[in-house]
């Protein structure tokens, strides 16, 4: 990253556009700003800044696993959620993003997924985080 360049980040918080898990936004975007002022020298800023990051969580589903049993249901599920991102380089053109990224984890269909989903989502955020940041300043 050219810090010479680029000085600011805004990163506006992400709702929660599913109606599941209400704890999920707050979760998200303390992690992406974590990640991206703690790995960074950027200066976060309310406005006018070189970098914005901005975007939603838009889906939280959770679908059988792949791993099918003799009797044809499978014995894991899987947590699946998706975040949407527009990313915006106001100093270098060419560099803004506006994809979906999304990432899961699978638990045993014995359990509920209210008994496992604090540890899942916070291990799906992790990874949502460092796709979103390799996606858009660590390639520089």
């Amino acid at each position: 990253m050219n810090y010479a360049l680029t000085k600011t980040i805004h990163i506006t918080d992400f709702p929660n556009r599913t109606p599941f898990y209400s704890p999920m936004a707050s979760m998200f975007n303390l992690a992406l700003r974590k990640r991206f002022i703690e790995q960074t020298r950027l200066h976060d800023v309310n406005s006018n800044a070189d970098i914005e990051l901005e975007g939603e969580i838009t889906n939280f589903d959770v679908t059988g696993g792949p791993a099918a049993k003799a009797d044809n249901y499978s014995d894991q599920t899987r947590l699946t959620i998706t975040v949407h991102v527009q990313y915006i380089n106001n100093k270098e053109a060419g560099r803004d993003i506006d994809q979906s990224f999304s990432a899961y984890q699978e638990f045993s269909s014995t359990q509920s997924i209210n008994d496992v989903q604090d540890d899942l989502v916070a291990k799906i955020i992790d990874e949502i985080v460092d796709m979103i940041y390799n996606a858009t300043i660590a390639n520089w």
